[in-house]
């Protein structure tokens, strides 16, 4: 089953979204992190998703108060990234503050060896997060796009224990337009490496996720997809997208 993973993004303490990760391009949906996660559980979402988008531009947590009453709150699993770049932070995030999983992005690219090391360490319970423009990896918090292709990375750890590789299309997040036929595709030839593959970007309505539950069917190793925007606008009910992955 295609598993559903309501996202947080916080920023400044409070839930938001950014469109195509534009920081300058900012919608404020609520001020308490903690009880929308507590929200978003209670609906029957499979996992939470947080960003910690003050993390990603500093390279390290700076919301970690607020991550760890999430994770203490609620009885779903939570995945996190933003600023997750050093073994200290990925120790203090999944032995202390409660994280199920880890999300590395930046060092995944600029430093493969560390990356590979901690994936050892910590078998999985880190993802890859896999940011893509024009399917070249961003970093940085999407504020540089590398000369790597999004497959190319991903080629460097299989066999490895990764938790999931976590793909994102930039040009669709939290534009609301759908997951269009190519990064579907895109999706598809991670998950051929034998790499467990979460959608995120764009899924705007019931129609994506039933897209995305039906190439899981035949992609089984398309594991989940994440709901952020459309949730907020009330698009979507993360008790229809469950019901849509489980018909």
């Amino acid at each position: 089953m295609l598993q559903i993973l309501p996202a947080i993004d916080i920023r400044g303490g409070q839930c938001v979204r950014l469109r195509q990760g534009d920081y300058g391009q900012e919608t404020v949906f609520g001020d308490d992190p903690v009880q929308m996660a507590q929200r978003w559980a209670a609906a029957g979402g499979h996992s939470i998703h947080v960003v910690d988008l003050d993390g990603a531009k500093a390279g390290k947590p700076v919301n970690i108060d607020i991550i760890r009453r999430i994770a203490a709150s609620i009885d779903a699993p939570v995945q996190l990234g933003g600023g997750v770049r050093t073994e200290e932070t990925v120790q203090l995030l999944l032995e202390e503050a409660g994280v199920d999983r880890v999300i590395i992005g930046t060092q995944a690219l600029k430093q493969p060896e560390w990356f590979a090391t901690i994936v050892e360490r910590y078998p999985n319970r880190v993802a890859l997060g896999l940011d893509a423009r024009d399917s070249m990896v961003a970093t940085e918090g999407w504020l540089d796009v590398s000369k790597t292709s999004a497959i190319e990375l991903a080629q460097r750890y299989v066999g490895l224990p990764l938790a999931a590789v976590i793909y994102t299309n930039i040009a669709n997040d939290g534009m609301m337009q759908g997951v269009d036929e190519g990064t579907i595709q895109d999706m598809i030839a991670l998950a051929n490496l034998g790499l467990p593959v979460i959608a995120s970007g764009g899924v705007t309505t019931l129609a994506d996720i039933e897209r995305l539950a039906e190439v899981h069917k035949s992609t089984p190793n398309l594991v989940g997809a994440i709901i952020g925007r459309a949730l907020y606008e009330g698009v979507i009910q993360v008790e229809d997208a469950v019901k849509a992955v489980t018909a």
